[in-house]
């Protein structure tokens, strides 16, 4: 039997009471992870089973159709979000288990044996590039994994890449974040492009200042404010100029390598006078400093001179053990290219309409211009899933170094083993998004932050956090609230391009406390059980730079209305 249900968006008469109550499942779960430390997959079944609740018996969502946007969200957590994290964390235990990883450490310690350094050169910059070609995650998992190998923490290793993983979100998978947008907008993809590109550059200037000061305190972020400067300034001017003058597909990538480059040539002329590392480090000295904590660990030490004993490395070796990753980076943007991933599609595609669920839910007015029935199809792109990619990668580079099929097989089998829980966590925490999508409380929530009138240049961006927070990915939170910054602008006189760009610039700052990033980096540290304390740890960081979008874009619209295209 045939279900069709169209959403309701305030159910109890005023919207602000009906954005309380749509809130509350993103209240028990951040609450349960971030006050009550309950572990992940208990603080998303709470809050799944919350969303339900709501939509069921105050939106009035069918029972049948509620259940089948929680497993349709489940689904989808497993593939292709857990295929990626997998397949990423095989490529890593095949570096550790041939011993190369160890060649890479000494390897970018040849370049510079300070932390902060290295943070920026792999939280920073490769995770750019690796977002730039992949998204969905993909960076988060592999930079956690490669900073955990060079020595971090893993507490500091999963927050370093979420913050690291900011600034190129919206440009993220071949600016698949953009071409969504246009696509749900009907606005032009350069000037989108465009405008986006005259937002996010003054973040990827701030970024890596933010980064270092988080892991170093701002003793530590002085002496190496060139570093950061480089690295950022020369991410955000290409990131200004591709945007601008060819479009979204390629920023990142663009970007990425000549703030690599660009960091790298000022290390051959330029290092700081002290190196820092971490206080329990052994072999190094450090003095800890009175004052406030920059995070959930002790203060951070003072940068003292360390000469560290560096093993004298041939260049064959260094090739053959970075090896894996430019395999990785090769095979993962190859298959992030468009006619690439469609020739694999023809053979390997399958759309699944989702029982019961597919075009049974209406959105309305005014959350979209007309009525509009939601697809859920659940999409088994098995063959050009990134998941895919860095499989091949794994299983390529285990072959080059020697691994026998035997031993990648017990390789992977050995990794599936060491993360299913956490797979089972982020299969728990997209049914909970997509229960909220599909019953219309993300949509309450939208609308709430759409009627703060003449502030609602400031608020734009937060729409978008909120999105990314409440999906994972800035795609869908453009997705989901494009439609409804452009009627909103359109409303109180305000640019619809600036206003959908906004969505995309502010959602990027919800990537790194969004519950699947969360939960990927406690899988990439080996941290399941301790989402929370990442959660703790980037909470701020997150509210505070999405606040300073909202600020920038509100400047935009009021003083500086000629910036739109």
């Amino acid at each position: 039997m045939e279900i069709s249900w169209s959403q309701v968006y305030i159910p109890l008469g005023p919207l602000w009471l009906s954005a309380l109550v749509a809130a509350l499942p993103i209240v028990v779960l951040l609450g349960l992870l971030g006050v009550f430390r309950v572990r992940a997959h208990w603080a998303a079944l709470a809050g799944l089973a919350t969303a339900l609740g709501i939509g069921i018996a105050i939106y009035g969502m069918p029972l049948p159709l509620a259940l089948a946007a929680a497993g349709y969200g489940a689904a989808y957590g497993l593939f292709p979000i857990g295929w990626i994290v997998l397949c990423a964390i095989f490529v890593y235990d095949i570096t550790v288990r041939t011993g190369k990883f160890e060649i890479i450490k000494h390897s970018i310690a040849s370049l510079t044996d300070d932390r902060r350094l290295q943070a920026l050169l792999i939280a920073f910059s490769f995770g750019a590039f690796i977002e730039g070609a992949a998204g969905f995650g993909t960076p988060v998992a592999i930079c956690a994994a490669l900073l955990i190998g060079l020595g971090f923490k893993p507490l500091p290793a999963a927050c370093l890449s979420l913050i690291g993983n900011t600034a190129p979100v919206a440009y993220g998978a071949l600016g698949t974040p953009i071409i969504a947008l246009a696509g749900v907008t009907g606005l032009p993809l350069q000037d989108l492009s465009a405008m986006v590109g005259r937002q996010l550059p003054f973040f990827s200037v701030l970024i890596p200042f933010w980064l270092v000061a988080v892991m170093a305190g701002w003793r530590g972020l002085k002496e190496v404010w060139p570093a950061c400067l480089v690295s950022g300034l020369s991410f955000a001017i290409m990131q200004f100029l591709v945007s601008n003058f060819y479009g979204p597909s390629l920023v990142d990538i663009v970007a990425s390598m000549v703030s690599i480059l660009s960091l790298v040539i000022l290390l051959r002329f330029w290092h700081p006078v002290a190196t820092w590392r971490f206080p329990d480090e052994a072999g190094v000295q450090s003095a800890r400093r009175s004052g406030s904590s920059t995070g959930p660990d002790n203060d951070p030490p003072l940068a003292v001179p360390v000469m560290m004993p560096r093993p004298s490395l041939a260049a064959r070796d260094v090739w053959i053990a970075w090896m894996p990753w430019m395999v990785l980076s090769f095979l993962v943007f190859l298959w992030g290219l468009p006619q690439f991933k469609n020739f694999l599609n023809a053979v390997s595609l399958l759309s699944l309409p989702v029982p019961l669920l597919d075009k049974a839910v209406s959105r309305v007015p005014p959350v979209v211009p007309a009525p509009r029935a939601e697809d859920a199809i659940f999409v088994l792109n098995w063959l050009s899933a990134t998941g895919t990619g860095l499989l091949a990668a794994g299983i390529l580079s285990g072959l080059l170094l020697g691994l026998s099929p035997v031993i990648l097989l017990r390789t992977f089998l050995g990794t599936l083993r060491r993360v299913r829980f956490s797979l089972l966590t982020i299969a728990a925490m997209l049914a909970l998004g997509f229960a909220t999508r599909f019953g219309g409380l993300d949509a309450t929530m939208g609308l709430a932050f759409a009627s703060t009138g003449f502030l609602f240049p400031f608020f734009s961006p937060l729409l978008g956090w909120l999105g990314v927070a409440l999906t994972g990915s800035d795609t869908s939170s453009n997705v989901l609230f494009g439609n409804l910054q452009v009627i909103s602008a359109q409303q109180l006189g305000v640019s619809p391009l600036l206003a959908a760009a906004a969505n995309s610039s502010g959602g990027v700052m919800g990537k790194m406390i969004d519950a699947q990033s969360i939960v990927v980096a406690g899988v990439a540290t080996g941290q399941q059980g301790n989402e929370g304390e990442i959660l703790r740890y980037v909470f701020f960081h997150s509210v505070a730079l999405a606040a300073l979008v909202g600020v920038m874009v509100f400047l935009q619209a009021r003083l500086f209305p000629g910036i739109v295209p």
